[in-house]
């Protein structure tokens, strides 16, 4: 069939002319959009409302902030020294003020600087000076270097006396500096991962070049169309966005090679023309790339769902990367596999008419000893996911304080909790107030006498018109930690006691108010993703498998991984890595993640099952399926983790949280959910797997007894 007749599209990909033809094209693309995908950096977007639940209250209340004056990242400046201050510590805060005031690079105010604060009890021991410092939408680039000139000018620690820089921009500063590289951070160490796998994987040193070229196509063309997007039709991306892009599109792409290069090689063996085994292997894998492409894409466009603008803009950029992904390995792969020949293998070639070792290879015993009793297997399996699912009872999503989110603590943080000795917690961090004018006095006489509001003035902040558009701008000082769970109960309070204030219309913003409302959005985003994720899932698998039971089977198998993940994973946070809790949307990303690329290695088993079944029987077909797919898939689910475990490199808590979730979930997919339960249940349930299609109404089928013997003897 050198022709290429019956291979459809695939012969297209790999033919002794087109080969060159797609070649060509992938270069052509690269040499167009390498330049953009350059610039994704700086069409990163990380203003605070582009992260926000889209219609909050704490949303609408910074737009409406931004009417009185551009949007605010105050600095906190925090001397302090147990014994009380020195005459010498007061003239080195109003030199280190006098300095601060000179300050207008990067959008720092200092000239507004107001004077010092000194703790009102008794000898003061210890002062804070505000910086105010204006955002927009380069802010992110702005506050590392502005707070390094505020650090300048108030210098270090010394003499007993402490100095910390804080507050907002403190805070944003130190969270900017561990974003700082992140792109290049997480490509060197999933490529890494990909190139460490790959190695022992194919235990080739020249064929891993051939998926990683296509991989670092795939991730060049989808930066430049997300960086494109952003341009020219308003796609928001976002630090968090493009560094979980590289992740995904190294990971899910090297999984999609991985598959491809087991089946090539399997045809190889049985056909002399490459040309020929590539037509076959896209023709028979191809489905299955496909299908797993589509369920990556389609969960993650089901994101934009969401009501938080950082998970809902978050769906579309992985949809791009992983569809390019898909793209560049049905394509670009397969060609350069095609135009380098066999030698690409070396030093163990495929050679045609060679036997083919996964026959009586490890999976292939393992499928054996399944066969023996395989409800036994998948029960025992069942019993102990869930088991490990009962880690969830220590699993605390309700979110991370700011001292919480990093691994280490940088001096925002030492500072925070000095500042929170001597000063109200909230200082520097105020809820933001915004009401009718003519309900001023009302607004204010219920802010000040709610409780957990400390006893400073509510008032508009010097220098700013109070009154604008017939609307009024007030603050005021938290008493509490302003990300702890006291502070959002004093938000939830206020918004309370205003909504008494007849015809005030008064909102409350500000941080706390922010936390307040996207742990509201994020609740509701699970009850309506997780949902919608299950049934996108659901349908494709339909049309994969034409079957309902075999879908439904295979995600029950992947939803109660989930949960054990969940349970392991909180159980390691907890009691070994010693976090204090989990951000708000871990569980919602993890699920989409781990439902999304954990069905892939389902898909990559069931759909070789189903193809074995219709010749052999499903008994059969599940014992040549695991034997044929068990090694690429156990390679693909250890890349798959590794590229996830890259997160850890990453100072933030919930990245480190979301990297080891992924991994774990992968993990028990590959080894227990896939090896075990989803093997046992198509040799338990048989052709019952397949109704209601034909194959299920099959006579011929070979009871899991007959087939354990066919397959040792085979």
């Amino acid at each position: 069939m050198s022709d290429g007749k019956g291979r459809g599209v695939a012969w297209l990909v790999c033919g002794r002319r087109s080969k060159w033809l797609m070649l060509v094209l992938w270069v052509g693309v690269l040499f167009a959009l390498g330049p953009l995908a350059q610039k994704l950096t700086d069409a990163q977007d990380n203003q605070t409302v582009n992260w926000l639940p889209k219609e909050a209250e704490s949303t609408q209340v910074l737009r409406e902030s931004e009417e009185f004056r551009p949007e605010q990242m105050p600095t906190v400046i925090v001397y302090a020294r147990e014994a009380g201050l020195t005459d010498a510590d007061r003239s080195r805060i109003e030199e280190d003020l006098a300095g601060l005031r000179t300050l207008s690079e990067n959008g720092l105010r200092g000239k507004e600087t107001p004077d010092p604060q000194y703790e009102k009890r008794g000898t003061p021991r210890a002062a804070q000076v505000i910086v105010p410092m204006t955002t927009g939408e380069d802010a992110w680039k702005r506050i590392v270097p502005a707070v390094d000139d505020i650090k300048e000018k108030v210098g270090e620690s010394e003499g007993g006396l402490t100095v910390h820089v804080t507050g907002p921009g403190g805070a944003n500063a130190d969270f900017a500096e561990g974003f700082e590289g992140i792109d290049s951070t997480l490509l060197i160490a999933a490529m890494s991962v990909v190139i460490i796998m790959l190695l022992l994987t194919y235990r080739s040193p020249t064929l891993l070049f051939v998926p990683l070229i296509s991989v670092v196509v795939a991730l060049t063309a989808s930066q430049a169309i997300v960086y494109l997007l952003a341009e020219h039709a308003g796609l928001t991306v976002n630090g968090q966005s493009a560094g979980i892009l590289t992740v995904l599109v190294f990971g899910a792409g090297t999984d999609y090679a991985l598959l491809l290069v087991a089946r090539y090689r399997e045809e190889l063996r049985r056909h002399e023309d490459r040309h020929e085994a590539m037509a076959l292997a896209l023709h028979r894998a191809g489905p299955a790339v496909l299908a797993s492409g589509a369920t990556v894409v389609a969960a993650m466009m089901v994101l934009m769902a969401a009501d938080m603008s950082s998970t809902a803009s978050l769906g579309p950029v992985l949809a791009i990367g992983v569809g390019v992904a898909v793209l560049a390995l049905m394509t670009l792969f397969p060609a350069l596999l095609v135009i380098v020949g066999r030698w690409i293998f070396w030093p163990v070639r495929p050679d045609f008419g060679s036997a083919e070792p996964t026959a009586r290879g490890f999976w292939a015993r393992t499928g054996n000893r399944i066969s023996h009793r395989p409800r036994t297997v998948w029960v025992v399996g069942a019993l102990g996911l869930a088991a490990l699912s009962l880690g969830l009872m220590q699993l605390k999503a309700s979110g991370l304080s700011y001292e919480d989110s990093f691994t280490s603590r940088p001096d925002s943080i030492k500072g925070a909790e000095v500042q929170a000795r001597y000063f109200p917690a909230g200082g520097g961090d105020p809820l933001v107030i915004t009401a009718k004018a003519d309900s001023a006095d009302q607004v204010k006489a219920a802010v000040a006498g709610t409780r957990g509001v400390a006893d400073e003035p509510v008032a508009t902040p010097r220098g700013m018109d109070p009154v604008h558009n017939g609307r009024v701008y007030l603050e005021a000082t938290l008493a509490d930690n302003p990300s702890g769970t006291a502070a959002k109960d004093t938000v939830d309070r206020l918004r309370g006691e205003l909504d008494e204030v007849t015809g005030a219309d008064a909102r409350v913003g500000g941080t706390t108010a922010a936390i307040v409302d996207m742990d509201t959005a994020v609740a509701r985003d699970d009850r309506v993703i997780i949902p919608l994720v299950l049934v996108a899932v659901f349908i494709i698998l339909l049309i994969l498998l034409r079957a309902v039971v075999a879908p439904l089977m295979l995600m029950a198998t992947v939803v109660l991984s989930f949960a054990a993940a969940l349970g392991i994973s909180a159980l390691f946070f907890r009691h070994v890595f010693g976090f204090a809790g989990e951000d708000t949307a871990f569980p919602l990303l993890v699920f989409v993640f781990l439902v999304a690329l954990g069905i892939d290695y389902n898909i990559f088993l069931a759909t070789r099952i189903r193809e074995e079944a219709i010749r052999k029987g499903t008994a059969q077909g599940a014992l040549t399926g695991l034997a044929a797919t068990g090694g690429v898939i156990t390679s693909a689910g250890l890349v798959l983790a590794g590229t996830f475990a890259a997160f850890a490199t990453i100072p933030m808590v919930s990245f480190a949280e979301i990297g080891f979730a992924v991994a774990v979930g992968v993990l028990l997919d590959t080894f227990i959910v896939r090896s075990m339960l989803v093997t046992a249940l198509f040799l338990d349930l048989g052709k019952r797997s397949w109704w209601p299609s034909e194959l299920s109404k099959r006579e011929e089928e070979q009871p899991a007894e007959e087939a354990r013997e066919t397959s040792r003897a085979g």
